[in-house]
Formats: structure tokens, C-alpha cells, sequence
């Protein structure tokens, strides 16, 4: 097994995406012998809760399983559209919940790891609903609907997050140079990795670097952490 550490974010896995399931079950396939995989939020489209029976959640889980029994550490975060992913989903695939945000220390280098939603304050609509989303009353209400009945409510919900992006300014859904600032400092470190905006590159804030993840969409994305220098990659998907 090599020290070797990937982080990727917002797969969006769906079933009207085959593709990306498949470029996620090679890029597994491929670095098998690394010590951790970091996932940081929206690995699914959306997530309606552990007790999902669809085809695509059996999928992935095999995948994440096998996976985790060849060796590497597996850490899933919560996105904007699977935060009601839980215990029950870990320990099927024998990952580990990291909660967002989450400090780690890798290679000698102090990381701050987070979805990069909770960054995104100019956008204070999603603000106000993230905060709802997250309240264990309103996730235990949720929870309590039939399967039917939350895939429903998750369409819609998705349906109106799309309508109301489409409508919003662009710097409105990026994060604030304030709020990162503020979040570097409090958590004591000079690196931060989070995913959500969907504008991957590097970025030298005040408090330190700033690396942003992409979307697997029309390509992939993954940070590698090897020998103490981080790299962000971008690769075809749909080889």
C-alpha cells in the first residue's frame, strides 16, 4: 500500500448517468493501493436515506465495499444533496462519516476538508434551507415518509434548486474570501479543500491555499496528496 490520498466531491452519481458510475468504478479500480479515498459530499444526486432500495444505491455500495476490502480507507462527507446519508449506508460499505468541516493531518501537512457550501454565504435562500436540512427534527420527518413519498419530495426539491440557480447571479453561488478566511484561521490551517461551486483550480487566499474540486461531468476530478505535494487532476470520463 503506497501514502498515496485522493479526495473527490460531487459525482452526482444518478441513474440517468451511467457513465459516471462506471468512470467512478474505474477510478477505484485503479488505485486500489492507496491509503485513503476522501469523498467530499454529493456523491449521489440526492439521497432519500439508508433504507434506499434502488438499483444504483445497491451499485455503489458493492463498489465502496469491495473497494474499502482491498485496503483504503474510505471517509464520505455530506453534500448539499445526500446530507441524510448515515451510519447505516458506513457500515454497509465500511466507510467512516467525516463531518463537514473536518481537519486531518496527512503527510505532515494540516488539511482543512469541507463540502463548501456552508462558504457559500452571499446565497442566503440555500442558507436558510441548508440550515432546515440539517435540523434533526426536520430529518427525522423526512426520514419517516415512505420511500415513495421521498423520492418524490427529492425530485422536487432538485427541481427547484435547478430553477432557482438558473436565476441566480454567478458570485451569489461561490464562496466568500471572508468566510474562507474565517474558517482557515479558526481551524488552524494553511490548506483547504472543499468541493460544491463546481470551479476547480487553486487558489491563494489570505489565510493560505485553496484547492476546489470539479463536478464529474464531462471530465473527472480528483486532488492526489503523494510524497507531501498535492496535485489537482483532471481526466477524461468517459474512457
Amino acid at each position: 500500500m503506497s501514502d498515496r490520498c485522493f479526495f473527490i466531491s460531487d459525482l452526482h452519481l444518478d441513474e440517468s448517468r451511467p457513465y459516471v458510475t462506471e468512470a467512478l468504478s474505474r477510478f477505484l479500480d485503479q488505485r486500489r493501493d492507496a491509503k485513503a479515498l476522501y469523498i467530499l459530499g454529493d456523491l449521489f444526486e440526492f439521497w432519500i436515506g439508508d433504507d434506499d432500495d434502488a438499483p444504483l444505491v445497491s451499485h455503489v455500495a458493492r463498489m465502496l465495499e469491495d473497494y474499502r476490502q482491498s485496503g483504503p480507507d474510505v471517509f464520505i462527507m455530506h453534500g448539499n444533496r445526500d446530507f441524510l446519508l448515515g451510519e447505516r449506508f458506513m457500515a454497509r460499505v465500511g466507510a467512516q462519516l467525516l463531518p463537514d468541516p473536518s481537519v486531518v493531518e496527512i503527510q505532515g501537512q494540516r488539511l482543512l476538508l469541507m463540502h463548501g457550501d456552508s462558504l457559500c454565504t452571499r446565497d442566503t435562500d440555500y442558507q436558510a434551507f441548508r440550515t432546515l436540512a440539517r435540523d434533526p427534527d426536520w430529518q427525522a420527518s423526512m426520514l419517516a415518509q415512505s420511500l415513495e413519498a421521498r423520492r418524490e419530495l427529492a425530485q422536487h426539491l432538485r427541481k427547484t434548486s435547478q430553477d432557482a440557480g438558473s436565476r441566480k447571479a454567478t458570485d451569489i453561488m461561490d464562496v466568500t474570501e471572508r468566510d474562507v478566511v474565517i474558517a482557515m484561521e479558526q481551524a488552524h490551517c494553511e490548506t483547504l479543500v472543499h468541493g460544491h461551486t463546481h470551479r476547480p483550480a487553486r487558489h491563494e487566499d489570505t489565510a493560505g491555499t485553496r484547492w476546489v474540486l470539479g463536478d464529474w461531468d464531462q471530465s473527472g476530478w480528483y486532488i492526489e496528496l503523494a510524497d507531501g505535494q498535492i496535485q489537482l487532476v483532471e481526466f477524461d470520463i468517459k474512457q
